[in-house]
């Protein structure tokens, strides 16, 4: 047997460490965490001092009866879980589910998987910090209080089966925020004037008025004045320039770059980078520092020298700004300079390509540009033309990388200007002035959600990820495209001394990817926000992070830092329960053509329009707000329309048929049968034919015939079914997986039960198939 014990959090980063170790090693992995607060319940003695209650996670106990047989074993045991709070935590965590003392047990910890980064780590192990593991039980526990206090006001409050967490409400309110100043934005609009010059050698020169006009009338007088116009080159300034690299990766950074290079999500650039680390390719993808070490900015350099040549290095260091910086490890860097690119899943090998690219161009040279302003005037009107262009004189890092924007205003007169002389008289072949409207503020992609959340001190590196994921999955916040609306714009345009009007089209606010507050929400927002202004408040939740900070670098005491948060959080929540109104969000749309108030609401299934009020002698009526429509901007019209479903389609085959809205959405029923109407496509169920209508329930009825692979008379309960994931058994409401290798088809009713009776017992994490 092994005499040592090495435990890792993953499978992938064991099997690339052990390659690193000699026969006398052993490495394992956790799978993670493997203790935490159960999830029924508290688990916190808020009058003992805000004592936990961990156990073994149902999943991890396997684990956790290998790794201590293992442990006894060995003469000694190595915790080299990561290199955060988080590892820090699962270390102690191990420590304690396994037994080990100070003697038989060393904590080890590395921020790139390479063979002299784990052997230097074994030469210099050191303690658990208990600092580090009291900031993250100080950061579970107190959103384990958050949650178990906050979301049962929302089920009273609200609706059930809510969630309220301190971090995901906070980000949801950033969302809802930007929703409502994107709503409220008035457009405004003025008149952008742009020239086509000719110069004397016949080159096309692009210029743009210096001002705008805010009326038509004003674009048109001035471009009369153009009429015949002389335009002449006032001024001619030319100057050096240069621009300097960014700063390698932190983790916020990556996901930003990621999402606007290579379209990725931030739980996706994660997963990736989290392969990319365990496969020992880059450091660890979890930190918000800029450093690099002094070894990797010499291989840097190196590589640099080789690849470009000697001009092109200029080694520098990093400072990350925010002094409370949780990690002190090294920003996300290649742990080989030399690889270039890496094999295998394309995903990975293309954030690779980036993280390689974004650190090496952060070692190199200062792009040299030079700049040149051309100014215009135009007779006898104190209005100028203005064209800038951008010559690359030595192109420094931009050899290796450019960083990406989220910026997409563009000037229209810039670029690679043609030779021109001071005082050259120029030819305008066209001047068009183009009525041009202002945006409202851009609504957060997953990126620049991210970057929000970094200014304003919400979150660590460890939580951007989960938590946007949360606010998605809780369905208080939608990712999706939206389509925009058709405009009218006019352009005036001169040209051989003739002004010319068009009214033009283009479609204008067109969302890709952008993440929109739901209903449910806005509702939950408001109501948090009118009743937990301090949990909901920015400069709040940046002050908890920096407690937290605190605890890590041992200056606060996390048990005192629970209580000052506690005592006036509970109060609160008595007081909400006892006093505050239910929320539903509630707005009066009209009134019916009988009189009858018409209100927009949450109800108990989700968004709905009403007619009537409860204390009215006759029922209110209800109906379902469909997929695209929103409480907060649905008009009387079209709620009047939601009231003709169901719709009447007549019968088919001796069965009615009827369109509807159910609490899953639009369906079609017919006799006892329903079919849902698909909500990502192009059906209306105001509008939808009959004969459409037919098509769809012959489709659903052939896909019920194909979901069944065989049925058994000895049990009218057991069948084989096709589902989303591929053929399972179930018996009665419980499913079962059939074993890799057998063939559906070939299963007897013998067979089956024999599946069935020796199936594991279900966890926690049960398998489920997709409901039909």
């Amino acid at each position: 047997m092994a005499k040592n014990l090495v435990i890792v959090e993953s499978p992938a980063k064991a099997k690339t460490i052990e390659g690193y170790l000699g026969k006398d090693f052993i490495v394992k992995s956790s799978y993670g965490h493997v203790r935490d607060l159960p999830k029924k319940g508290l688990n916190v003695d808020l009058e003992n001092n805000f004592k936990p209650t961990y156990e073994v996670s149902p999943d991890k106990k396997k684990v956790i009866t290998e790794l201590k047989k293992l442990a006894k074993e060995a003469d000694m045991v190595w915790l080299a879980t990561d290199e955060d709070r988080e590892g820090e935590a699962i270390s102690w965590h191990l420590s304690e589910a396994l037994g080990l003392k100070s003697g038989n047990s060393k904590r080890i910890t590395f921020n790139e998987i390479t063979k002299k980064a784990v052997t230097n780590a074994i030469e210099n192990p050191r303690e658990i910090n208990i600092n580090l593991v009291n900031a993250q039980q100080a950061r579970r526990i107190l959103d384990r209080i958050v949650g178990f206090e906050l979301s049962p006001v929302l089920w009273k409050k609200v609706k059930p089966s809510l969630s309220a967490g301190r971090v995901q409400s906070v980000t949801v309110r950033l969302i809802v925020e930007r929703e409502r100043e994107a709503e409220n934005f008035t457009s405004q609009f003025s008149y952008k004037v742009v020239a086509l010059f000719s110069t004397s050698e016949g080159k096309t020169l692009k210029a743009e008025l210096s001002k705008s006009f805010a009326t038509e009338k004003e674009a048109e007088n001035f471009l009369q004045a153009c009429v015949p116009g002389t335009f002449t080159v006032k001024d001619l300034t030319t100057r050096p320039a240069k621009r300097t690299p960014a700063a390698p990766f932190t983790t916020s950074t990556l996901q930003q770059e990621a999402s606007r290079k290579l379209g990725y999500s931030v739980s996706k650039t994660m997963t990736l980078a989290q392969r990319l680390y365990e496969s020992g390719k880059i450091t660890y993808m979890r930190t918000d520092s800029v450093n690099l070490s002094d070894t990797a900015i010499e291989a840097a350099k190196e590589e640099i020298v080789r690849a470009y040549g000697a001009d092109f290095a200029n080694p520098r260091k990093f400072k990350t700004k925010d002094k409370n910086a949780q990690e002190a490890h090294e920003a996300i860097r290649p742990t080989d300079f030399g690889r270039p690119s890496v094999e295998g899943d394309p995903g990975e090998n293309r954030l690779y390509d980036l993280i390689w690219k974004r650190t090496v161009a952060s070692q190199m040279a200062d792009a040299e540009l030079e700049r040149t302003t051309i100014r215009i005037t135009v007779g006898g009107r104190e209005e100028e033309f203005v064209a800038n262009g951008e010559v690359i004189k030595f192109e420094g890092f931009l050899k290796a990388y450019m960083e990406g924007s989220d910026e997409d205003d563009q000037n229209e007169a810039e670029g690679i200007l043609p030779r021109v002389e001071k005082g050259e008289k120029l030819n305008a072949s066209e001047i068009s002035a183009t009525q041009r409207f202002t945006r409202p503020p851009a609504r957060y992609t997953e990126a620049s959600l991210v970057k929000q959340l970094e200014e304003l001190g919400i979150g660590r590196p460890s939580t951007y990820a989960p938590t946007i994921s949360t606010v998605q999955q809780r369905g208080y916040v939608v990712k999706e495209d939206r389509l925009g609306v058709e405009r009218e714009y006019t352009k005036i345009s001169l040209s051989d001394n003739t002004i010319k009007k068009a009214v033009l089209k283009e479609i204008t606010g067109a969302e890709k990817n952008k993440l929109f507050p739901t209903d449910i929400g806005i509702v939950v927002n408001d109501f948090l926000l009118e009743n937990f202004g301090d949990v909901m408040d920015y400069q709040f939740t940046a002050k908890v992070e920096k407690e937290f900070d605190d605890i890590a670098a041992g200056m606060v005491e996390w048990t005192k830092m629970l209580k000052g948060f506690y005592s006036p959080f509970h109060k609160t929540v008595e007081k909400t329960v006892e006093h505050s109104e239910r929320a539903t969000g509630e707005r009066l749309l009209g009134h019916h053509p009988d009189g009858r108030p018409i209100y927009a609401r949450l109800g108990r299934f989700g968004p709905m329009v009403q007619i009537g009020d409860s204390t009215d002698e006759n029922k209110p009526s209800f109906a379902s707000l469909l997929r695209e429509q929103s409480i907060n901007s649905i008009t009387l019209e079209e709620a009047l329309e939601l009231f003709k479903l169901p719709r009447d389609l007549g019968v088919y085959e001796g069965l009615p048929v009827t369109i509807g809205i159910g609490r899953f959405g639009p369906y079609i029923k017919y006799g006892t049968n329903y079919a849902n109407i698909p909500k990502d496509g192009e059906d209306d169920p105001l509008t939808i034919t009959r004969e459409r209508a037919i098509e769809m329930i012959e489709a659903h009825k052939q896909k019920e015939k194909d979901k069944y692979i065989k049925k058994f008379p000895e049990d009218a309960e057991l069948f084989v079914l096709n589902g989303r994931y591929g053929a399972y058994i179930k018996k009665g409401k419980n499913n079962y997986r059939i074993p890799k290798g057998t063939e559906p088809t070939s299963l007897t009713f013998e067979a089956c039960m024999e599946i069935i009776n020796n199936a594991p017992a279900k966890t926690g994490r049960s398998f489920k198939t997709a409901k039909k």
